[in-house]
Parts: C-alpha cells; structure tokens; sequence
C-alpha cells in the first residue's frame, strides 16, 4: 500500500532508516573508502572509495546518513562541507582515468550553509561538481536512498540513469526551505512537500527519474536485504547498459538527458 506524504516524511526522518554503511556490505564486494579532497580535510558526511559490484569494478560516492545524535553530529547532520563535494569529484576523476562506472547514492537534506563551508567555496564546489559529473566520459549512475534536497544533493545527480527508492524525496530545495521562503513558516513543511510532486512516483511521470526501486511494505528497514537485493540487481543492469555504450559520447547523451527535463507546452 503506497504511504501518504505525511508518512513518507515520518519515514525518511526515522533514524532507523537503513544508511549507506548498511547497504555497502550488502550490495558490493571488497570496499576500500578514500578520504580527504587534497585541499583541506576530510568530510565523514561523504563516503566514497573503490570496490566491486558482482565482477564489475566500480567507483561509489555517497552522503552517510547516522542512527544516533553522535553520529549525526559527527556527520555534521548529513550536510556535506565543500571539501565533501571536492573528495567526491576527486574519486569521479580517478573512476574516469580507470574507466569504472561511478555510483552515486543521495542522501543528504542539503549541503551545509554555515560561514565557514562559505568561505572554503561551497557554491564553488558544487557549481563545479554539476559541471564536471556532466563531463565525465565514463558511465555514472545515481541512487536517491531517502532525502534528496537542494543543491546539496544534485551535485551527485547528474548521471546516465537516475533511480529512487519508492519511498525517497529529491527536490532543488528541501520541502522545510520551501516553506520558509514561500510562507516564512520552515513549521508548513508537510503542506509544502504535497505541493511540490518530489516524490519517485511524481519525478518518473515527470521523466526525471528513470527507475523507482521497490521497498518492502512499510519501508526500506522492514527488511533491507530485500531492499539492498533490488538495488543491486537495478545497479546491473544499468552497469551492463551503460558499459556497452561509447564512453567518448556519454558527455552528450548526458546533455540532452537533461535539456529535456521541465521542458513544458501551454
């Protein structure tokens, strides 16, 4: 039974929702994780490293979410710092070199606004992680886990084929941001999220998503091995498609991917 808005919300803010760390171990084999951007430090809100997807090596990045406040402090609440986003173009480049398919997971609110990640260049960071992703001559294939919202998440969302999971939210703003701007009450946020159609369902009419995955009834942590299968099997079967195409002419087919999207008619 397909869950309301209201409870999707419920759902994605649920600290028991399954994370990255409960996927990686589940759906990819002989993960080594890479830190650092080579600029200034590391950020734990960005995980990315190399491993195997059946025999199929691959390069994953993905925002972490926590199951506890000293892990969402640690992670700074899910909201990557520009060294995150510069550590994952880091990885994104070395795939490229390599010829690995990059798999992205978004799972993020959005990217921290505080003065400092201001000042080390956040809207630079992400300008140019939607720049370079578009360029890579090498397959890249995105997965919205939960909360996709902001910049902070499009940043890892220009891909060949996007996928959410049945029960995720991806949006340009967060439904929370949405409410402060339109109604300056962050508190209307439900009422925001039914208004803007961010849902998998909404997004693949809209032609933005390509794939929703399923989730067992009631969510993703009701049973994640179950979850983890079927993002596994789409993760192949786009990795098979993708690896069969002429990497030199991915940058455009990206391209067009995208000038498509809010294309309207009156």
């Amino acid at each position: 039974m397909a869950l309301s808005m209201q409870q999707k919300l419920d759902l994605l803010k649920n600290l028991g929702r399954p994370t990255i760390h409960d996927y990686v171990p589940l759906i990819f084999n002989d993960f080594i994780e890479f830190h650092g951007d080579r600029y200034f430090s590391d950020d734990p809100a960005v995980l990315g490293g190399i491993c195997t997807l059946g025999d199929i090596p691959v390069t994953v990045i993905s925002q972490v979410r926590a199951k506890d406040i000293e892990g969402l402090q640690r992670i700074n609440f899910s909201m990557p710092h520009p060294e995150g986003y510069r550590k994952a173009l880091r990885l994104a480049r070395q795939a490229e070199k390599f010829r690995r398919p990059v798999i992205c997971f978004i799972d993020t609110p959005g990217a921290y606004c505080g003065v400092g990640a201001e000042e080390r260049g956040q809207g630079e960071a992400i300008a140019r992680s939607l720049h370079e992703f578009m360029m890579l001559k090498t397959p890249v294939i995105s997965v919205v886990l939960g909360e996709g919202g902001s910049g902070g998440a499009l940043a890892l969302g220009v891909c060949d084929e996007l996928a959410m999971l049945e029960n995720a939210l991806y949006s340009v703003i967060s439904p929370k941001g949405f409410a402060s701007i339109l109604w300056k009450d962050g508190s209307r946020e439900r009422e925001a999220a039914e208004l803007m159609k961010i849902t998998a369902l909404d997004l693949h009419s809209f032609g933005v998503c390509d794939k929703i995955i399923a989730e067992p009834e009631g969510g993703a942590a009701r049973d994640i091995n179950l979850t983890a299968g079927n993002i596994s099997a789409w993760l192949k079967e786009s990795c098979a498609r993708l690896l069969s195409e002429n990497f030199e002419l991915l940058p455009e087919k990206r391209y067009q991917k995208f000038r498509k999207i809010g294309v309207f008619s009156e």
